[in-house]
């Protein structure tokens, strides 16, 4: 499956402001990245470096006045998503030490506090995969996806507590019972084709039978194309801009994706 994926970002900016930018897709596993293009208006010297979850991160100053920012990016993904029922739960020596910090609480998946909802989620699952399908389906069921109901991000608790939210909010619920079970997961932000209304998606991921598995309550089906921008241990880590400074939000933004002939 060919996709075309773009977003554009207007800011006005009222004092010269440093941003690190997450908007550039990298070739990895189920994605290629065939073409980019990535322009700043006004130009201006861009700095760009791997960050410790591999996802490539752009620094710039922006100055005062409308500063845009614009990608695109040709991408082949995989024509389905896979799945792996019965692949089995890994051992925590026998996990990769890149892995290992996915199954640790952070800012926002206090896994520390679902220990006992997660036993009762996942009752009578084989441990591994089953347990994370039997996760999803439970968000799936329990949790109400509501787009454009929260602006920042909320916690795996405070998502528990109110019962709905967006995929952000489910993503983060997903990945604190995972890690309650001593399943490493982590979670994805990116493109996904098909979505509406149209904008920024997040998903989760569970490394299970030695590998990663994407996972996503917002869906009915596991269908494909989806596009990965950036990975990480929550919402924190994963956010497509970081400005200093006065706090500035764009004044436009639109995200596009759309098949390729």
């Amino acid at each position: 499956m060919w996709l075309r994926t773009s977003c554009d970002l207007t800011f006005d900016i009222a004092v010269p402001t440093p941003f690190i930018l997450m908007l550039r897709p990298r070739s990895g596993s189920g994605q290629w990245i065939a073409r980019e293009e990535y322009r700043l208006v006004p130009h201006v010297p861009a700095y760009e470096f791997t960050d410790q979850y591999g996802n490539l991160c752009q620094r710039l100053v922006a100055p005062a006045g409308a500063f845009e920012i614009h990608t695109v990016a040709d991408v082949l993904t995989a024509d389905r998503v896979e799945t792996a029922h019965g692949a089995p739960f890994v051992e925590i020596w026998d996990l990769p030490d890149a892995v290992l910090g996915y199954l640790l609480p952070s800012r926002y998946c206090e896994s520390e506090q679902f220990g006992e909802l997660a036993m009762s989620v996942t009752e009578g699952q084989l441990l591994g995969y089953d347990q994370v399908a039997a996760i999803e389906a439970w968000i799936r069921r329990t949790i109400r996806f509501e787009p454009g109901s929260s602006d920042f991000p909320v916690s795996a608790t405070q998502v528990n507590e109110r019962q709905y939210g967006v995929c952000r909010d489910l993503a983060h619920l997903g990945i604190a019972l995972c890690r309650s079970l001593s399943i490493p997961a982590r979670m994805v932000v990116g493109y996904l084709h098909g979505l509406d209304p149209m904008d920024m998606h997040a998903w989760f991921e569970a490394y299970v039978g030695g590998r990663w598995y994407r996972f996503d309550a917002t869906r009915s089906a596991h269908v494909n194309g989806y596009v990965a921008i950036g990975y990480g241990r929550d919402a924190a880590d994963v956010a497509v801009y970081t400005q200093f400074g006065p706090a500035v939000y764009p004044v436009n933004q639109e995200v596009r994706v759309r098949l390729l002939e």
